[in-house]
This record gives C-alpha cells, structure tokens and sequence, in this order.
C-alpha cells in the first residue's frame, strides 16, 4: 500500500479513505485479509492507534471484519464495492466542482469543457 498524508484531514480519515479506495478499484478484494494494525501502521509510518481508529471507523462501517485469533479482512458484501465507488465518485465530483467554482466556472461551463474534452477537443 502506498500512503500519502496531507495536513488538511485528519490522518485516520485519509487511512480509511486509501482503505476504501483500495476496497473500490478491486485492490483489495472481498475475504482478503489485511495485515497487522502493527504492520500497516509501521508502513504507513503513523502511530498504531491511529492506525487501529482507521479500521475500527472502517469495521464500524461494515467494510471490514473481524475473525477473533485470525485477523481483519475485507467485507464479502457485494454491494460494497458498487456503493464505495460511488461514494468517492462524488466526493471527486464535489471537490473537482468546489475548485473550479473558485477559479470563476459555472456549473454549465465546466459541462461544456468536459463534453469538449470527452470528444478530444482539449
């Protein structure tokens, strides 16, 4: 896993985020279990319980599970991956919208810019 930290979010929620995009794209499938709170937090060079606040949020949530002496792994729910992308598919959107207001577009605009670039006219 690649981690990269930004000082504008908290870093438990950037973990669960990696995590749920991993989750999305198919990195991580469905039964497979994760490393150690231990490993993954020394590779992601964050504090364990920072790291355990992750999965425990990630858990809570059902996109993970706990096998007691086994391990945690990633929820077999086949709805999962469609509603995670989803998800993170608007939170692209929002943010990609939030910038370009800020930089004078409208909502029309930015359409026209895209349907232009979806057709090659950039």
């Amino acid at each position: 896993m690649e981690w990269k930290f930004t000082d504008d979010i908290p870093i438990y929620q950037q973990i669960m985020d990696i995590i749920k995009q991993q989750i999305a794209s198919g990195e991580l499938a469905a039964g497979e279990k994760l490393p150690s709170v231990r490993d993954m937090a020394l590779s992601a060079g964050v504090n364990p319980n920072t790291m355990q606040k992750a999965l425990a949020e990630l858990e809570r949530e059902g996109l993970l599970y706990s096998k007691r002496t086994a391990g945690r792994f990633v929820a077999e729910q086949k709805e999962i991956k469609k509603g995670l992308q989803e998800e993170l598919m608007m939170g692209y959107v929002k943010t990609f919208l939030d910038n370009m207001k800020k930089l004078g577009y409208t909502v029309e605009e930015v359409v026209e810019i895209l349907q232009g670039y979806g057709k090659g006219e950039n």
